[in-house]
């Protein structure tokens, strides 16, 4: 008779799971795809204001280059101390912060008037974005269970992609606009940081931070979404005698490897991202508007390719190979770029872009495979901060090497090594979990990382 029961339950309880994880799923992906859309386009749009601001500023390829690396300096030291933040007072209250206070920064881009106010902005930009990748795939995991958080992180992951695809005509148009004394780069700035500023007042009404406080769940739904997510973590706990602590995995090789590597994937991303429309008004008398458009096709490629990669990895289980293969892919087309004149350079980035884009999510299933969840959340920030990092050595090198020799050249073919670096890396990272055995006393922090949002 138990038996019975139990075996009607069952299915009962699978299909209200199945319910919550596709109403979880409708609720919060499109918001979450839209904020990284927007997010994005404020990290990145400075790459096509570049000529227009040494027009009118005199802001120079060296200048250039170090301010759009300051914004990762910044986001490297606030990264971990905000998504603790985010786990103390809870994920609405927190996004939305981070979504108005970059809206704003974003928004005062437009007025800057010298190097230094540049530099200013581009630094606060970065610690007001600080804490948003992270606190979204913390989010996951205390609202999907495991096998629907890495589809949702892939969908997530897509904005960046979708974010590319768009900015580039976006911008463009935007750069069209004259009027009220501003030139088309302020009134650019201006709109694509108040949009941010606008959908922070949608996520303070639309988002909840935890399951439980989201009305539009039945009271059976979060019970079983929660039970479900908390079972996970159980069963995960058996593992091992001893709560992991944050002070061990920092002491952890692999998470300095995981650390290295995506620095190396991250370099040749946003050397592509700030460089790229530069290499493109090479090609010949472009208007924004064509600049942009043209700046677009690398990264929808890419999307394509995002997909298509995660669709053979999931059949052919080797996450490591296939991360070495994107990354050599990024490599050779990194090292064609410097063989030919500016369209054969465009067409080799177009192919590099397949690799890179490709690299960056198939990376993150390896340190989530790898790490227990109690932890989880400080060392993915970690890992993405000191990744991103990469983000400010790139084009702070390349704007030095345009400013002293008058070609990036050199950078490119660094660029080429350390993707076949990272390569060979790659296959020395572990994708089961970690069996650390730390005292649970030793690092407070680790406690509070087990809390849920």
């Amino acid at each position: 008779m138990n038996n019975s029961s139990h075996a009607s339950v069952a299915p009962h309880s699978d299909s209200v799971l199945a319910r919550a994880v596709s109403k979880v799923k409708g609720h919060v992906l499109p918001l979450f795809v839209i904020m990284f859309i927007l997010n994005y386009i404020d990290r990145v749009n400075i790459g096509f204001v570049r000529t227009h601001m040494e027009h009118d500023l005199g802001i120079g390829a060296a200048a250039y280059g170090l301010g759009a690396g300051l914004f990762f300096i910044g986001y490297a030291l606030f990264e971990v101390p905000s998504n603790l933040l985010l786990q103390k007072v809870g994920a609405r209250i927190w996004l939305t912060r981070i979504m108005f206070t970059w809206g704003i920064v974003a928004t005062l881009m437009a007025f800057i008037q010298n190097e230094t106010q540049f530099y200013v902005l581009r630094f606060l930009l970065g610690v007001a974005e600080a804490g948003f990748f992270p606190g979204v795939i913390y989010y996951f995991t205390r609202w999907l269970p495991g096998v629907e958080r890495g589809k949702a992180i892939a969908i997530f992951l897509s904005g960046s992609a979708v974010a590319s695809l768009i900015c580039g005509p976006l911008s463009g148009v935007l750069l069209q606009i004259e009027g009220f004394g501003f030139h088309g780069w302020q009134w650019m700035f201006a709109i694509e940081g108040l949009a941010s500023v606008a959908l922070g007042f949608f996520v303070w009404f639309w988002l909840d931070s935890k399951p439980h406080d989201a009305k539009w769940l039945t009271r059976e739904e979060q019970d079983t979404l929660v039970g479900a997510i908390d079972q996970e973590q159980r069963e995960r706990e058996a593992l091992t005698t001893v709560k992991p602590t944050l002070g061990k995995l920092l002491k952890d090789r692999q998470i300095l490897l995981f650390c290295a590597l995506y620095f190396c994937i991250q370099l040749t991303i946003y050397a592509a991202t700030f460089w790229l429309p530069s290499i493109i008004k090479k090609m010949g008398d472009l208007s924004d508007v064509q600049v942009g458009f043209f700046n677009s096709i690398p990264w929808l490629i890419s999307i394509i390719a995002m997909y298509a990669f995660a669709s053979l990895s999931g059949k052919f289980k080797s996450q490591q190979a296939w991360v070495a293969a994107a990354l050599l892919i990024a490599a050779a087309g990194m090292f064609m770029s410097t063989t030919g004149g500016p369209i054969f350079a465009f067409v080799a980035i177009c192919f590099a872009a397949i690799g890179f884009k490709s690299a960056s999510s198939l990376f993150w299933p390896i340190p989530q495979g790898y790490l227990d969840v109690r932890i989880a959340a400080a060392v993915i920030a970690l890992i993405n901060s000191i990744g991103n990092l990469g983000g400010f050595v790139a084009p702070t090198t390349f704007g030095f090497l345009e400013q002293t020799t008058g070609s990036i050249q050199g950078g490119l073919y660094g660029l080429a090594g350390t993707s076949v670096l990272a390569a060979i890396l790659v296959f020395f990272a572990k994708t089961s979990p970690a069996a650390v055995l730390a005292s649970p006393s030793a690092v407070p922090t680790g406690a509070a990382i087990s809390k849920p949002l």
